[in-house]
């Protein structure tokens, strides 16, 4: 494979899914998102809370509950699955209230959030083996969470291709850990570099 070496592109054939509309709910959320087992690092420019269908044989789920996306992440968290958000503005006000609820997650960095102003990719990487890349941000709408007619149109790719993997998850990581913050051109507008962390 013959790859730039500024890495701004790369040329694969690999296998993938085309996810559009609903789809991200079922095949991203519920089927990749839900079963994390290592790790979950997600990217993306906006954060909004987000409902899900209450767990299969829970009490909750036969009265057709929805429950909060972060009550799936304490279940992550609870076996030990790493969580990660990249995001680039600061969640809406209903993620950050039933946040502040969730002491598992806050206390003792469980969900580790960075924001970076320039982050406007849209990413979900679970545990090294799935990969999806594109348009929906990590919100309700985005992620097929709404009804007919209320989620938007969005597309993007299912991937357990090895190579986008690693690419993807280096690129974040550069994010995550600041090593892109010193060349960033917009820096003094940053509310704290990660570098600085």
């Amino acid at each position: 494979m013959k790859t730039n070496t500024r890495r701004e592109s790369i040329r694969r054939t690999a296998n993938v899914t085309l996810i559009a509309d609903r789809a991200h709910y079922d095949e991203v959320i519920q089927a990749q998102v839900t079963n994390a087992r290592v790790s979950l690092w997600i990217g993306t420019a906006n954060l909004k809370e987000l409902h899900l269908e209450a767990p299969v044989g829970t009490r909750a789920r036969a009265r057709g509950r929805y429950v909060s996306i972060l009550e799936t992440f304490e279940t992550l968290a609870d076996r030990g699955v790493e969580l990660r958000i990249l995001h680039g503005g600061l969640p809406s006000g209903p993620f950050r209230a039933e946040l502040a609820k969730r002491k598992r997650l806050t206390r003792g960095g469980a969900l580790q959030m960075r924001r970076c102003p320039r982050v406007h990719l849209k990413m979900i990487a679970v545990d090294g083996r799935a990969l999806y890349l594109g348009s929906a941000n990590f919100t309700g709408a985005g992620l097929g969470a709404k009804g007919d007619g209320r989620r938007n149109f969005e597309m993007g790719i299912l991937t357990d291709d090895e190579v986008f993997l690693d690419e993807a998850q280096a690129r974040f990581e550069r994010i995550w850990t600041g090593r892109e913050c010193g060349a960033c051109a917009i820096r003094a507008l940053c509310p704290k570099p990660l570098d600085l962390r």
